[in-house]
């Protein structure tokens, strides 16, 4: 099976987001709350309480979405463009 220059440059580019999708989900804090304070009603999340780890997570999760959005074109691309170009000039 013969390779061209979109699978290989599609393929290095999936590699990296899926990568680079893992470190940043893993850098991220989890959201689970214990059953106690689901209980009780205790929540952080009041107006007036927002800190700078709640921009960051927000940035994460924000970029997080958008590697999985490249990572979803990326592929589409590798998949899609070998069978338009076959078909173009067979």
């Amino acid at each position: 099976m013969e390779f061209g220059a979109i699978q290989i440059i599609g393929g290095i580019l999936m590699l990296v987001c899926s990568v680079l999708i893992i470190a940043v989900t893993m850098m991220q804090e989890q959201k689970q709350q214990d059953m106690g304070s689901a209980l009780s009603g205790q929540s952080d999340n009041f107006f007036g309480k927002g800190d700078v780890s709640s921009s960051r997570e927000q940035a994460l999760a924000r970029l997080t979405k958008l590697l999985a959005i490249v990572f979803f074109i990326v592929t589409l691309a590798v998949n899609i463009i070998p069978v338009i170009v076959n078909k173009v000039q067979g």
